[in-house]
């Protein structure tokens, strides 16, 4: 470890003691032991802040709770089950949870829960031993019985005790393996590596939810490819999205890469570096336009046709994408507000090609937009991100073009208030100029209007009422009585 780094570790539990001294002095006072564990003790051997700070004790729920109400200004029950209660002491959050031990049953979704009654024993079953070690309160005395201190050092995550049992007794444990290594930028021993493969299947008694928010974790790390490739290389994909599966082996239709797959993770790579800091229009990490990067051409192999002269297309890959993104996304239980935005970016990253060889008309340009809405950076940033092409002059070139279009939207919307289309006369004139009241045919007025809008731009109120009478006198008279309106 080098001087700066050293130095930093010490700051950081120069920061972490006063945090902490008193939560255990309240507990040894009472009888009972307590350790700061696992993650918080990891980041700050790594010179990191802690952001958590999570506690193990010998006190069971209820003695916890008897403690921290002399000490503590709130205390709460996060999951007494589990032997978990949560604190806060002045800007300062706590989660204590008594020493213990979890194991899945073979067909059960949810672990069994045994109470233990020493600190070593709690460390032997946790997932990895970097994130088996303790700082023992209230003097900070490190206590690694499974040699985390070492493994942090090679970067290296291995397990406890043998994998098999490990990942047996937790299986989301092989999530975790796949999250860690794109936290931390670490490697995974090939024990691991082996059993996480041979596992895989034991996945399908975990709850979607607790497994998607591991892959969201994974989705959010420093190092997200890192991750990815795990879990395909072990095949654990299969048993989460398992379209990341088909994408390997896929020759694309420009022939720039050896696969689909790895244009993804290029794709991906490029868009992380495009977030921005956390004032700017996409802050890091967003995992919406993570999730679409990764996932922009799912749809691919399902629309793979050769054709004359061992050409390979994937013609409306786009639309099909996001239609298997929207059904993937929903069955690991994302939100429906995730879900929706994957899914219109996937089935919108194609639009702007083609821009280079005609440049579109300020209706298109308008159109663009509005489809986008408020994923608008987003979908610069993918589209940028997609371009992944080897040609030096023909990457020049895309990006020549997006840069006119970004030139163009900047100044539609300057001149026509672009992010909020809408027609120029709203329900109540179309009511008033029209002598009508509320019903269907003022909805096919202001669509009609805004259409108008869409493919002129602004004219003015005076123009707007014009066109408006124009039409709805041809309209009124063609409708057929009776017939929708669409």
């Amino acid at each position: 470890m080098g001087r700066s780094e050293v130095g930093q570790k010490d700051e950081v539990f120069q920061a972490l003691k006063p945090k902490v001294t008193g939560i255990g002095e309240a507990f040894t006072r009472a009888g009972y032991e307590i350790s700061l564990v696992g993650g918080p003790v990891r980041d700050a051997l790594l010179g990191l802040h802690p952001h958590d700070l999570d506690l193990t004790t010998s006190a069971r729920p209820e003695e916890t709770e008897a403690v921290l109400h002399d000490w503590a200004d709130a205390v709460w029950d996060v999951g007494r089950n589990y032997g978990t209660i949560g604190a806060r002491k002045g800007d300062d959050i706590f989660e204590i949870t008594t020493y213990r031990s979890d194991e899945y049953q073979r067909d059960s979704r949810k672990p069994e829960v045994h109470f233990g009654d020493t600190l070593e024993g709690d460390l032997w079953r946790r997932d990895f031993t970097v994130n088996a070690m303790a700082l023992r309160l209230p003097d900070l005395e490190l206590v690694d019985p499974t040699g985390g201190a070492r493994d942090l050092e090679e970067q290296m995550l291995r397990t406890p005790i043998a994998p098999e049992e490990s990942f047996d007794d937790d299986p989301l444990r092989i999530m975790r393996a796949a999250r860690f290594a794109s936290q931390l930028g670490f490697d995974v021993d090939y024990a691991a590596l082996t059993a996480m493969q041979n596992m895989r299947e034991r996945l399908r008694i975990v709850s979607r939810e607790r497994i998607m928010t591991e892959f969201s974790r994974l989705m959010l790390g420093a190092a997200p490819r890192r991750g990815l490739e795990l879990m395909v290389y072990t095949d654990v994909a299969e048993e989460v999205i398992p379209e990341l599966m088909d994408l390997r082996d896929m020759q694309d239709e420009h022939k720039r890469h050896k696969d689909v797959w790895e244009h993804s993770l290029t794709v991906l790579e490029q868009a992380i570096a495009q977030e921005t800091g956390p004032d700017g229009p996409v802050p890091a990490p967003d995992l919406v336009l993570r999730l679409a990067s990764l996932l922009h051409d799912i749809g691919k192999p399902a629309t793979r046709k050769f054709e004359a002269g061992g050409v390979v297309t994937f013609h409306q890959h786009d639309i099909v994408g996001a239609r298997i993104a929207r059904r993937r996304l929903k069955a690991l239980k994302f939100d429906k507000a995730t879900i929706r935005d994957v899914s219109k970016l996937i089935a919108l990253h194609q639009r702007f090609h083609g821009y280079g060889d005609q440049e579109w008309t300020d209706s298109a340009v308008r159109r663009y937009v509005t489809d986008a809405g408020p994923l608008l950076e987003r979908l610069h940033r993918l589209t940028r991100a997609d371009c992944t092409t080897r040609n030096v002059k023909k990457a020049e070139r895309l990006a020549a073009a997006y840069d006119d279009l970004e030139a163009r939207i900047k100044e539609l919307k300057e001149k026509e208030e672009l992010d909020a289309v809408r027609p120029e006369l709203n329900g109540d004139e179309i009511m008033a100029i029209l002598g009508i009241g509320p019903g269907r045919e003022v909805g096919a007025a202001y669509k009609f209007l805004l259409a108008y809008r869409m493919e002129n731009g602004l004219v003015g109120s005076e123009k707007a009422e014009t066109v408006l009478r124009d039409w709805w006198e041809k309209w009124h008279n063609s409708e057929p009585k009776g017939e929708k309106v669409s």
